[in-house]
């Protein structure tokens, strides 16, 4: 299955492992490549020192294939992990949320690649003209921050404004889905829910049995949790973590842990963070809140306290496969779904 996007990055198929923190690690990304996708390296919640040694790990595992590391650029520490991300020449850069020109222009230089993950013709437009030369186009179905609009909607409406490949995510998990992106004029498809309910999937083993049990009604979207529009698993650590918001107390305990897990001072952190005007130290209190509470749905499977970031897509999965076994399974599927079309046109 050729398209743009697999003709311009190099993968054999169109299918992208979304940057998720604390499961698209090294051993995530190779798996996906070696199946034939891109997988991104998520370094959101890495150090300096962690961000680099698991570039190096994946570039061990991965070889010759191509794989992306991602930034997200509002996050702590994440202009450090980008240009750690460029130093080591990383094939692909995928960043969000932030003026990403600089790392463009960056990449390029090496002969790298860039891809901007955006939910707005706004953003869209903003990477296009940055130098992006492709974009993650996230609807409202996606887990953790999806767009105002639903993929349906959204896709054909940013493939309309731009002309670099899209990749369309949100509400994608087998090869029906990843037909319907094709025909809404995508490149591709990147996977977040997924991926995560895979046999190598270093998320809690609970949370895959979750996915597997949960409908497509069992999800809610909040901007109590992080500071910005999320989608999550319905369950009471949602709640609790949306009270815990209104408590500066909880804000403060768990800067700390992102100081920890960041590499930064917590002092200088949290004075950083004063000094940004109220606007942005509310926001960044509500994050606070929420990477611990991520750490905790994924990592230890605890929904009564944590929140584990859950597509509505999550409804149609109902099995853990291998990451090759689901590649190979989706690639069939849309080719079947694409013959099957294509007689339907033909009036057969």
């Amino acid at each position: 299955m050729k398209t743009r996007f697999t003709e311009e990055f190099g993968v054999r198929h169109p299918i992208v492992l979304s940057g998720m923190s604390w499961i698209s690690t090294p051993e995530m990304v190779a798996s996906v490549a070696e199946a034939g996708g891109l997988g991104i390296l998520a370094t959101g919640v890495l150090t300096a020192a962690q961000t680099r040694d698991a570039i190096r790990r994946t570039r061990e595992l991965v070889g010759d294939l191509p794989w992306a590391g991602n930034a997200t650029l509002y996050f702590p520490g994440a202009e450090r992990n980008a240009k750690i991300l460029i130093d080591e020449q990383v094939p692909v850069i995928n960043f969000s949320l932030g003026k990403g020109d600089w790392i463009c222009e960056a990449v390029h230089a090496y002969g790298g690649k860039v891809i901007a993950t955006v939910t707005t013709h706004k953003h869209a437009l903003a990477a296009q003209r940055d130098g992006a030369d492709a974009l993650i186009v996230t609807g409202h179905e996606a887990a953790a921050h999806g767009g105002a609009a639903t993929s349906l909607a959204l896709v054909p409406a940013i493939v309309d404004a731009v002309e670099i490949p899209v990749i369309a995510c949100g509400g994608f998990a087998d090869g029906r889905g990843l037909a319907a992106a094709l025909a809404l004029g995508a490149d591709g498809i990147a996977m977040g829910t997924r991926f995560m309910n895979t046999v190598e999937s270093p998320v809690h083993p609970s949370m895959k049995e979750l996915s597997t049990a949960s409908s497509v009604y069992e999800t809610v979207v909040s901007d109590k949790v992080d500071g910005m529009p999320m989608r999550g698993a319905d369950k009471p650590g949602i709640g609790r973590v949306r009270r815990q918001n209104r408590n500066p107390y909880h804000a403060l305990k768990n800067s700390r842990e992102i100081a920890r897990m960041t590499g930064f001072p917590w002092a200088q952190l949290a004075m950083g963070i004063l000094l940004s005007g109220p606007k942005t130290s509310a926001l960044m209190s509500k994050m606070a809140n929420g990477f611990t509470a991520f750490k905790r749905g994924t990592q230890e499977g605890d929904l009564d306290r944590g929140v584990l970031p859950l597509g509505q897509i999550t409804g149609i999965i109902d099995d853990t496969p291998t990451v090759a076994e689901l590649v190979h399974r989706i690639v069939g599927e849309g080719e079947e779904v694409g013959r099957r079309l294509g007689e339907t046109a033909a009036g057969e």
